[in-house]
């Protein structure tokens, strides 16, 4: 049997933990379900996914300063080229490959700022050649959500229209798809990908420990922060949009500390850094501290070490609920709200872009007190997620390697109902 060429596209290895941990989980599925397959990436960090993954891995794009403003002509002009070489190369990378796969991530969303002749433009440029050599691409567990940009909304159309293959992490992504006119009627909705990533070795038998009543002092808190400046059409307000939700949350900090509680903050993507910075800054207690996460895995730790997590990034939430633990949503996005609400916290949620650090603290604490319930409800949801997950993989064999002959890729039930959680 010839080995499957597998490539795998996106925003990866570029201090996105979220991305990352998508496509770690693709790569245990390839490892697990297709051994033989020869695995490489088109990203946007190739050196870190060479290193941390150990496949080859070529540059997302041409420009090394792709994602920078460009204001000078010299750079205008090295964009515009870059576009155009860009065709080329994503084309040429493709026609070598039997199967591409695009790992989870938001990429037929612009819920966070997004200009349409980056990403949007290349994942077409990716969809549209897969088409044109006959390649399989496939969206995996992917977020959508309603764009009200024209041409970045006409590209996401046409990259999910060109693609073999799509799924979606939750309902209001495929309605979303469907509403931009593309046919979604055999698209399905399983948990987010990193739901199948395997727990840390430390913390796999405290994850199934019982819940017990809280007794002694109250543990550590999580408070997952972000570089949030509202979404692609808040660029106007968007200083004003950052200024109140670092004050709001600043000041929640303030109260877990004064209140006597150790507090680690959480990153999710490398440009959050300064807003940690920010925090430590403003708060100056001991008590509060920041963790060096570098990947999923570790953002499951620091979250089942802590008795609650208040997160904005979505894979911070993900992490934390996945771990067990408590977690309340500072919501910037639907797809927020959805997670939670699939795993039985949605009436923890709180508008990121209007942080009121009284309310929020109200939230938290009757978060705190439903612990013991809500650990259970969480450790009940984890177990439902993880069967959806293998029927995800199982329907990826059986539509992306026909040949391999997996007799359990056709095992699937409860079509078009995996989201639903009873």
């Amino acid at each position: 049997m010839i080995a499957a060429r597998v490539g795998v596209f996106g925003l990866l290895g570029s201090g996105n933990l979220g991305n990352d941990g998508s496509l770690e989980a693709v790569l245990g599925y390839l490892r697990a379900e297709h051994p033989e397959a020869v695995v490489d990436a088109l990203c946007g960090g190739p050196e870190t996914v060479t290193a941390r993954y150990g496949i080859p891995a070529t540059r997302l794009h041409w420009y090394r300063a792709e994602y920078r403003t460009a204001s000078r002509a010299g750079a205008i002009a090295a964009k515009g080229l870059g576009k155009l070489v860009d065709v080329f190369r994503t084309a040429a990378w493709v026609r070598r490959h039997d199967v591409v796969i695009v790992p989870g991530m938001g990429v037929l969303e612009a819920t966070l700022p997004l200009r349409p002749w980056g990403f949007p433009y290349a994942l077409f440029l990716l969809c549209a050649s897969g088409r044109l050599f006959g390649t399989r691409v496939a969206l995996v567990g992917v977020g959508a959500a309603p764009i009200g940009q024209r041409s970045t909304r006409a590209l996401v159309r046409w990259s999910a229209r060109l693609a073999a293959y799509r799924s979606y992490r939750d309902a209001l992504s495929r309605d979303a798809i469907r509403d931009m006119g593309v046919d979604a009627g055999h698209d399905e909705v399983y948990p987010d990908l990193a739901f199948a990533l395997p727990m840390p070795r430390s913390i796999v038998f405290s994850e199934q420990a019982e819940p017990t009543e809280h007794s002694g002092p109250r543990g550590p808190v999580c408070v997952g922060v972000m570089a949030f400046h509202g979404g692609n059409d808040d660029r106007a307000r968007a200083e004003e949009i950052h200024r109140r939700y670092l004050d709001g949350t600043t000041r929640f900090v303030r109260s877990l500390a004064w209140d006597g509680r150790p507090v680690r903050l959480l990153i999710g993507d490398d440009v959050d850094r300064p807003v940690v910075a920010a925090i430590l800054d403003a708060v100056d207690s001991p008590l509060v501290t920041a963790a060096e996460a570098a990947s999923l895995a570790d953002l499951m730790k620091e979250t089942a070490a802590a008795e609650s997590v208040v997160a904005t990034r979505y894979h911070n939430l993900v992490c934390a609920l996945k771990a067990g633990t408590p977690t309340l949503a500072l919501s910037y996005a639907a797809k927020s709200d959805a997670l939670m609400d699939r795993m039985g916290l949605g009436a923890y949620c709180h508008p990121a872009r209007e942080v009121d650090a009284d309310r929020l603290l109200d939230q938290f604490q009757a978060l705190e007190r439903r612990s013991v319930e809500l650990r259970r409800t969480l450790a009940e949801r984890n177990l439902v997620a993880a069967r959806q997950l293998q029927d995800q993989f199982a329907e990826l064999t059986a539509a992306l390697f026909p040949a391999t002959g997996h007799g359990r890729a056709h095992t699937r039930t409860h079509t078009h109902t995996r989201q639903e959680i009873p």
